[in-house]
């Protein structure tokens, strides 16, 4: 895979070794920093047009999660929760990233927000799209289904079903075949597909679930970012993250400002970034100061 075949994503991915593995990340522009965190089955790739109209006045890292993206793919990785929470913090720390914004999406918000948690005072803000970060007991059929065994594996990594499904069942507008192509191009063989297959199965449903107290302490934690400023943008079509977590959003956090599109879908950024945009731009003007001093 190369970037430079990749529609609509115009950037060289950087590396970084995390615990002897390399991790990839995204690091364009200067100024205030701005951190996004993608969940599964998508990588770096879904930020790529709010990287592009950001990059001109803000620092964008986007991290690939290991087994995601340009990132390494090892098999016998654990792929845990607290392991993606772990990776993210080295990286950041790393790049000596203070205080920053957080854009998170699907497991990103569990992984993001994990970090916020253990570091409130470098959070500046954070961005909210169709994630969660606190359990649910709803798991819907179809996702249910990929963590059957032998069924699970077959239809991830083998037919890729998991990741090509999302082309058109995570969004209310198609995708043009390029833009398909650039969300599935790192998930082209079975062994590349491993961290689908490992992130799906790491749902946490119940206490015997081994990321269940993870979970719960994620959870624990978003009671330090009470005070934090957030910006919620909700697609009303996510048949997954439905209308019960948006809701659960507004009421931990009443200062919240939520703004919901009924006509998009999972990937809120594909179906809605015209209107959006203009609420991330006033959203972090307003948190960061527009200057880099502002953070």
């Amino acid at each position: 895979m190369k970037a430079a075949e990749l529609a609509e994503y115009p950037f060289q991915p950087r590396y970084m070794h995390i615990n002897g593995q390399s991790m990839a990340y995204v690091d364009e522009g200067h100024g205030p920093v701005v951190v996004m965190v993608h969940g599964n089955p998508s990588w770096s790739y879904l930020y790529r047009n709010l990287i592009s109209a950001l990059r001109g006045r803000y620092r964008c890292i986007a991290p690939d999660h290991l087994g995601c993206g340009f990132s390494a793919k090892p098999q016998d990785y654990p792929y845990r929760l607290h392991n993606h929470i772990d990776n993210l913090e080295q990286l950041l720390d790393s790049l000596e990233i203070g205080r920053c914004v957080l854009v998170v999406h699907d497991w990103g918000g569990a992984i993001g927000l994990g970090w916020a948690g253990r570091h409130p005072e470098r959070v500046a803000g954070v961005v909210v799209l169709n994630t969660a970060a606190f359990p649910s007991r709803r798991l819907p059929f179809r996702i249910a289904l990929c963590r059957w065994p032998l069924l699970g594996p077959f239809l991830v990594r083998g037919l890729n079903a998991f990741a090509r499904a999302a082309t058109f069942m995570a969004v209310s507008k198609r995708m043009s075949g390029a833009v398909a192509s650039g969300f599935l191009a790192p998930y082209d063989c079975w062994a590349n597909r491993i961290a689908i297959a490992r992130f799906v199965q790491d749902i946490p449903m119940g206490p015997d679930h081994p990321s269940w107290s993870t979970l719960l302490a994620v959870e624990r934690s978003l009671t330090h970012l009470q005070r934090c400023p957030l910006l919620l943008c909700w697609g009303g079509q996510d048949f997954c993250f439905n209308d019960t977590f948006y809701q659960e959003w507004c009421r931990r956090f009443p200062q919240i400002e939520a703004h919901y599109f009924p006509d998009a879908n999972h990937y809120v950024l594909e179906d809605a970034l015209p209107a959006i945009q203009p609420l991330i731009d006033s959203f972090l003007h307003r948190v960061t100061g527009g200057t880099a001093d502002g953070l």
